[in-house]
């Protein structure tokens, strides 16, 4: 069994309406989706869709020829491998290019042993998931929230029973949506707000003192992924739990992260912290450190049913009456490259299934592609 080829597919499409968060406005979505393909015809799939132009050119021309001609099984010797050739850059882009490949690399093993991913990686723990909304998102305009009242009684209406707002507008805005969202949803939804990076320290705590009695979850990054001395002093004086860790790559910044006790909820995003084989190991530190699990998941239907296979796995915690981690970040913006396969189904209890066919779940067809694709290259042995 030997790896001959490795193909990359530039993908990027419009969205439909301008979403924004507390950093940026998302008017167009793009990823680099790697195959691997083998000598048997069966291929695995990986992504990235954080940094795709530059994580392409490092799949090329340092990682092909690496994994030209091996055995696509050996996936730890080959991560070992790949991560063999960092230098300065430990935690960029190369790392995402690994996360991307190493991705791919476990979807191409489990489809050749015809089992679920979560089967090699030691077994599901559980076959359904709660999912929550990664939204609603903020408007373009004076009145960023306008349509937050609206998009979230929708996301009821569709089954899901916890969502997470974007914000980081102001402390006072944020802090009046979110008592107006509590109003609306009720006690039986659950709230957390994700501030991406938008906050200084004190801002993070005058917004989370305003939204004490709102009984969020969660605050995720509310700071920069980086500045461990703001989390630090945010983790000693917040009562709200703080959530983070999508930016960070490798074990080394898990480490770090929480020997610091930065992060009360860790959430690797599979496509940056270094891919499954690297997913597991902050699994096992977070275990040990007794903190919550959960993928951060805002890509393409690559790694959306990825993570629902990192899922299927993770250790259980409870968050207090009636939630139970870990949760399942679900993209319900409405981003073709997402949806490319359907909407996964939502339960009436706001639960989403593990997928149980070989692999991640789903296996692409590259001619499904061809409408947003930008570029397309192939190394071969």
């Amino acid at each position: 069994m030997r790896i001959t080829a490795l193909r990359a597919y530039q993908v990027s499409c419009d969205m439909p309406e301008p979403l924004g968060n507390a950093l940026q406005v998302l008017r167009r979505r793009s990823a680099v989706l790697v195959e691997v393909v083998t000598d048997q015809g069966v291929s695995g799939w990986g992504e990235n869709a954080s940094s795709p132009h530059a994580v392409g050119a490092y799949l090329r021309r340092v990682l092909a020829p690496l994994v030209l001609g091996q055995d696509p099984r050996a996936t730890l010797p080959l991560h070992r491998a790949m991560l063999g050739t960092l230098n300065y850059d430990r935690r960029g882009v190369s790392m995402m290019a690994i996360s991307a490949l190493d991705m791919a690399l476990w979807d191409a093993r489990a489809k050749i042993e015809g089992v679920p991913l979560h089967a090699l990686l030691g077994g599901a723990v559980r076959d359904r998931a709660t999912a929550y909304v990664s939204g609603p998102f903020m408007r373009p305009g004076d009145d960023p929230y306008r349509q937050v009242p609206a998009d979230a009684e929708a996301h009821r209406r569709e089954g899901f029973r916890a969502l997470k707002l974007r914000s980081g507008l102001s402390p006072r805005a944020d802090a009046a949506i979110v008592s107006s969202l509590r109003r609306q949803l009720g006690e039986e939804v659950a709230l957390m707000i994700d501030v991406n990076r938008g906050y200084t320290p004190r801002a993070a705590l005058e917004a989370a003192d305003r939204m004490r009695d709102v009984g969020l979850l969660w605050i995720e990054e509310p700071l920069a992924p980086d500045d461990l001395p703001g989390y630090r002093m945010l983790s000693g004086l917040m009562r709200t739990a703080i959530a983070g860790g999508e930016a960070l790559a490798g074990l080394p910044a898990f480490r770090d992260a929480l020997i610091e006790r930065t992060f009360d909820i860790l959430q690797p995003d599979l496509s940056v912290c270094g891919g499954f084989t690297s997913a597991m190991g902050v699994a096992a530190l977070g275990e040990a450190f007794g903190i919550p699990i959960m993928a951060h998941v805002f890509g393409t239907v690559v790694n959306f049913h990825a993570s629902l296979q990192l899922t299927a796995v993770l250790p259980s915690h409870r968050a207090g009456e009636p939630w139970n981690y870990p949760f399942f970040e679900y993209d319900r913006t409405p981003y073709a490259l997402r949806r490319l396969r359907g909407d996964h189904p939502v339960a009436e209890d706001g639960t989403v299934a593990i997928p149980d066919a070989p692999g991640i779940g789903i296996d692409l067809r590259p001619a499904e592609l061809e409408p947003w694709l930008a570029e397309h290259w192939e190394e071969t042995l």
